[in-house]
């Protein structure tokens, strides 16, 4: 056997989650679990694997060479998956004779693309979906909006736009031009636009497309359009006078931000953004991506949109869908830029130090009664100097510590010392409890 040390390494790409970083992270899943369980959606799961072919050609060529792709143990042609809403489409064709529709769904789990990592992109991260399957109704487009909206607020968030557009719309706009046989390649150099810039698109679209320049100006022409929702659709609709769904989407697109400014959503927060494509092949109507006013170089932490036709490849059943994901890990990276990620290394707010190991069992069942308090509390495992046990409540960021000798057990009394103001109180037990929480609940 070779006594040779492995080097300790993870993958580009990838990354490991220590504590102070897996709170936090955990403590957003809790929040999108509750925004989405209070609007009805039902969570699922699925496999991280798929066939291939689940998942080839349903995103586009982009994604398809992001694939982690191999043959398994069972000569079976397999991937890891892209995203959540392709796997939700197969389950779909396969489960909605049992669940019925509409069926509205949330999905919080991880993904892998192989794609070069930057600022708030990795090769595995989290996403956290929300999707209605079933229904073509505005209502579900526009309760997509109030989703994405309340669950930024809960996350404490108020500096924040979801930009909407909706893929027909530029569609309407292909068609009048006779490009609509073009649409894939024009969009997905469309969607370029805020990274690459308008020349560098013009010149994707005439390689990938075969579109002369004016060609691409007059595409550019409707992204250019800024204003007021309801100033952008009258100057959006004479670019699609002679296409009827170009037309039909303008009205669908006025109803739901005239509906979502009806029920409360501001200006502000909402914004009518004809120059969003979303690069995903499989979107056929709304769309949305919302950006962090703050930290727009951060990209898109929340998109989604309209797939009428994805389950379309898996079952002859209409089933069309709309939804979101909250790109938790871009998130929690924008949070951590701006500092506001507090610095926790544990979850116990009380450390019960153990001063005498003879009394072990009176510290755990101390800490028990914290715990039946709903309080999370830890035993510090070994009888050493209280000193270092209270530096290790410092370290892991822990307010509270409770410390018993032999005096105090004598007394039935308990020190409490609260480790961010530097006070220490005497006790008896059945005060104890009262008082962790009356400072937790200041602190």
């Amino acid at each position: 056997m070779s006594n040779s040390i492995i080097k300790p390494q993870t993958l580009r790409g990838f990354r490991d989650f220590l504590p102070e970083m897996m709170i936090p992270r955990l403590q957003l899943i809790e929040q999108a679990r509750t925004v989405y369980s209070q609007y009805g959606f039902s969570p699922i799961d699925t496999p991280a694997l798929e066939y291939s072919n689940i998942l080839l050609g349903k995103g586009g060529d982009e994604s398809d060479k992001q694939l982690f792709r191999f043959i398994d143990q069972g000569d079976r042609d397999v991937a890891m998956r892209f995203d959540l809403t392709v796997p939700l489409a197969r389950f779909a064709a396969q489960h909605i004779p049992q669940l019925g529709t509409p069926f509205k769904r949330y999905h919080i789990a991880p993904v892998w693309r192989g794609e070069r990592p930057a600022r708030g992109r990795f090769r595995e991260f989290l996403q956290c979906d929300f999707d209605t399957i079933g229904t073509e109704s505005i209502a579900a487009d526009i309760e997509t909006v109030l989703v994405i909206h309340d669950l930024l607020h809960a996350i404490g968030l108020e500096n924040f736009t979801i930009h909407v557009n909706n893929r027909q719309l530029l569609n309407g706009v292909l068609e009048q031009h006779g490009l609509l046989e073009r649409t894939v390649p024009l969009l997905r150099a469309l969607d370029k636009l805020p990274k690459i810039g308008e020349e560098n698109v013009i010149a994707e679209m005439k390689q990938t497309a075969q579109v002369d320049h004016d060609q691409a100006k007059t595409i550019l022409q409707l992204a250019a359009l800024k204003g007021e929702a309801s100033s952008v659709l009258d100057q959006a609709r004479p670019l699609v006078a002679d296409s009827e769904r170009g037309q039909a989407a303008i009205e669908s697109l006025h109803r739901l931000t005239q509906t979502c400014f009806e029920i409360g959503i501001t200006g502000d927060q909402l914004h009518l953004d004809l120059s969003i494509a979303r690069g995903l092949d499989y979107y056929t109507g709304t769309i949305f991506e919302t950006f962090l006013n703050d930290l727009p170089g951060i990209g898109s932490i929340c998109s989604g949109g309209r797939y009428d036709d994805l389950a379309g490849l898996f079952t002859k059943q209409k089933l069309p869908g709309v939804g979101a994901s909250l790109g938790l890990d871009r998130l929690l990276a924008a949070l951590e830029e701006q500092g506001r990620l507090e610095a926790v290394g544990t979850t116990s707010q009380v450390l019960v130090t153990q001063f005498d190991a003879n009394h072990l069992a009176d510290y755990q069942k101390i800490s028990r009664q914290i715990h039946r308090a709903g309080i999370a509390s830890e035993v510090y495992p070994e009888a050493k100097a209280i000193g270092k046990q209270l530096k290790y409540a410092n370290k892991k960021r822990i307010p509270l510590a409770i410390i018993a000798g032999t005096q105090e057990f004598e007394n039935r009394n308990w020190q409490l010392k609260d480790l961010n103001q530097g006070r220490q109180l005497t006790l008896n037990e059945a005060d104890l409890i009262e008082k962790i929480r009356e400072i937790l609940s200041v602190t």
